[in-house]
C-alpha cells in the first residue's frame, strides 16, 4: 500500500509578518497613546513660542528681526536634531532615543522660564529645538514598525493628530496665562516642563521596535515584544476575518528571519540594487535617490510654509491692530480646524492612497494661504485661517504616514531623520523672512509666498511611492 504523501509544512512567517497580521490590539492602543502624548507635548512646547514671542515684543519692546532670530533659533536645533535622532535611533534604538529627546527638551523649556535677556533665551530654544527635532521621526518610526499594513496610514495621521491637541494646548495656555498676565510667558513656559517628566514613562512603558531588536541580535527581546501583541486583547469590534489572521499569526512559533522572506526588503535580501545599505549614502542610491528627492522638498516646503505662518500668526494679528487677548482667542479658533484635517487625512490616507491625499491637501492648503492673503476683515481670516489650518495638518499627517514608507528598515530612521532635518532649514528661514516679506509687500505677499511654497511641495509629493496596502519591507 503506497503511503500517502505527507503534506508540506507551512513557512513559517517572519515577526514582521505576525505584527503585520494581527487585529487592532490594546497594545496597539497603548503604543498609540504612549507616543502620542509625546507628540502633542512636542507641539504644545513648539506652540507656547509664538505666544511667547507676542509677549515679548510688548513687554521687552523687541523689534521684528529680534523676534525672528527666537522663532527661527528653535529650528536650527530643530534640523540637527532630527538627523541626529534619526542616525541615533537606528543605532540604539528608537525608544531610547524618544525618551532621550523628552527629557532633554522639557528641562530645556523649563529653564526658559527664567531668563532675563534675549541671548539666554536664544540658547535654550537651540537646545530646546535639539531635543524637539530629533523626537517627532523617532516617534512615527516606532508607530510604522508596530502597525498592520492595512491601517498603518491610518494610525500615523492619528499620531500626527496630537499635534494639534498639543497646539490647541499651546493656543488655550496663551489666552488663558500669557495674555492676561505681565509674566505670563514665564508660567507657559515652566508648563512646557512637563516632557521631562513624561520621558520617565516612555523609558518603562513604550515597547522597543522589533525590527530595530532583530537587528540587533536581540532576538529574545523581539520575539516577547511580538509575543505581547499577540496576547493583546483586540481594539473596538474586530472583523472575524481580522481575529482570524491574528490567530494564524500567534499560532506560527518558529521565526525566520525577516530578511530570509522574499517579502523582506530586497534591497537588503537580495542585494539587487547596487550601492551602501546604511547610513546616509543609502538614501541616494537608485532605487531610492528619486523618492529622497520628493520627499525633502515636500518637508522643505511644508516646513517653510506652515512655521512661517503659525509661528507669526498672533504676533501678525497683534501687529494688524488687535489686542493680545482677541490675537490669542482667534489663533483658538483657527487652532481648532487642524483636529478635522486630521481626521479627513486619516480617513483618505487608507482609501485615495498616501501621494493623492498629500498631494490634495498640500493643493488646498495653496488656495487657503492665498484666501488669506486678500482677507480684510475678522471673520474673512478667521474662515482663511481655519481653512489654512485644516488642509496644511492634513498635509502633516499624511506626510508622516509616508515618510518612513519610504525606506527599508536599516534606514527607515536615517532617512525619515534626514528628511525631516532638511525640512527644518526651511522652517529656520520661514521666521525670519517673514519680516523682510512684510516690509517688501504687507500681510498679502507673506501669505502669496506661502501659497507657492505649498505648490511646490505638491509638486514633490508625486515624486514618491505609493506604499497603500504593502507590508512595511515591500
Amino acid at each position: 500500500m503506497t503511503e500517502p504523501h505527507a503534506r508540506p509544512a507551512a513557512p513559517a512567517l517572519t515577526r514582521a509578518e505576525r505584527l503585520d497580521r494581527l487585529p487592532l490590539t490594546r497594545a496597539h492602543g497603548r503604543l498609540l497613546g504612549g507616543s502620542g502624548i509625546g507628540w502633542a507635548l512636542d507641539a504644545m512646547d513648539v506652540g507656547l513660542i509664538s505666544f511667547v514671542m507676542a509677549a515679548l515684543s510688548k513687554q521687552w519692546q523687541l523689534e521684528p528681526t529680534t523676534l525672528g532670530w527666537i522663532g527661527s533659533i528653535g529650528f536650527v536645533g530643530m534640523a540637527l536634531g532630527a538627523t541626529l535622532g534619526g542616525l541615533l535611533a537606528d543605532r540604539f534604538g528608537r525608544r531610547n532615543v524618544f525618551a532621550l529627546t523628552l527629557l532633554v527638551y522639557g528641562l530645556a523649556t523649563g529653564a526658559s522660564a527664567l531668563v532675563s535677556s534675549v541671548a539666554a533665551l536664544l540658547v535654550l530654544r537651540f537646545v530646546v529645538g535639539l531635543g524637539l527635532g530629533s523626537e517627532l521621526p523617532v516617534a512615527s518610526t516606532l508607530v510604522s514598525e508596530y502597525a498592520p499594513t492595512r491601517v498603518r496610514g491610518r494610525l500615523v495621521v492619528i499620531l500626527e493628530a496630537f499635534w494639534a491637541v498639543g497646539w490647541l494646548a499651546a493656543a488655550l495656555v496663551g489666552y488663558l496665562v500669557v495674555a492676561p498676565h505681565d509674566d505670563g510667558w514665564r508660567w507657559a513656559l515652566a508648563i512646557g516642563a512637563l516632557p521631562a517628566v513624561y520621558a520617565l514613562y516612555v523609558r518603562r512603558s513604550i515597547p522597543e521596535s522589533v525590527r530595530f531588536l532583530e537587528a540587533a541580535g536581540r532576538q529574545a527581546e523581539a520575539e516577547a515584544a511580538v509575543r505581547t501583541f499577540e496576547d493583546s486583547a483586540p481594539l473596538f469590534g474586530q472583523s472575524a476575518s481580522a481575529a482570524s489572521a491574528g490567530g494564524a499569526a500567534a499560532a506560527a512559533h518558529a521565526v525566520r528571519p525577516a530578511a530570509s522572506h522574499p517579502s523582506a526588503d530586497a534591497s537588503v535580501a537580495s542585494g539587487e540594487h547596487a550601492g551602501p545599505t546604511r547610513g546616509f549614502r543609502a538614501l541616494w542610491r537608485p532605487d531610492l535617490r528619486t523618492r529622497t528627492t520628493g520627499l525633502w522638498a515636500v518637508w522643505f516646503f511644508l516646513n517653510f510654509a506652515y512655521y512661517g505662518a503659525f509661528t507669526w500668526l498672533p504676533t501678525l494679528l497683534v501687529a494688524d491692530g488687535m489686542t493680545m487677548v482677541r490675537s490669542f482667542a482667534y489663533t483658538v479658533i483657527i487652532t481648532a480646524a487642524q483636529l478635522p484635517g486630521y481626521a479627513a487625512a486619516a480617513y483618505l490616507i487608507e482609501r485615495w492612497g498616501r501621494r493623492p491625499t498629500l498631494a490634495t491637501f498640500l493643493l488646498g492648503a495653496a488656495a487657503a494661504a492665498a484666501l488669506f492673503a486678500g482677507a480684510s476683515t475678522p471673520a474673512g481670516v478667521v474662515a482663511a485661517g481655519c481653512l489654512l489650518s485644516f488642509f496644511a495638518l492634513g498635509a502633516w499627517g499624511a506626510l508622516y504616514a509616508v515618510t518612513p514608507e519610504m525606506y527599508p528598515t536599516p534606514v527607515r530612521g536615517t532617512g525619515a531623520g534626514w528628511a525631516a532635518g532638511f525640512g527644518r532649514l526651511a522652517s529656520i528661514f520661514a521666521p525670519l523672512a517673514v519680516p523682510v516679506l512684510l516690509q517688501a509687500g504687507q500681510l498679502w505677499l507673506v501669505f502669496t509666498v506661502f501659497a507657492v511654497a505649498f505648490v511646490l511641495a505638491a509638486a514633490g509629493a508625486l515624486l514618491l511611492k505609493e506604499q497603500r496596502g504593502l507590508a512595511l519591507e515591500a
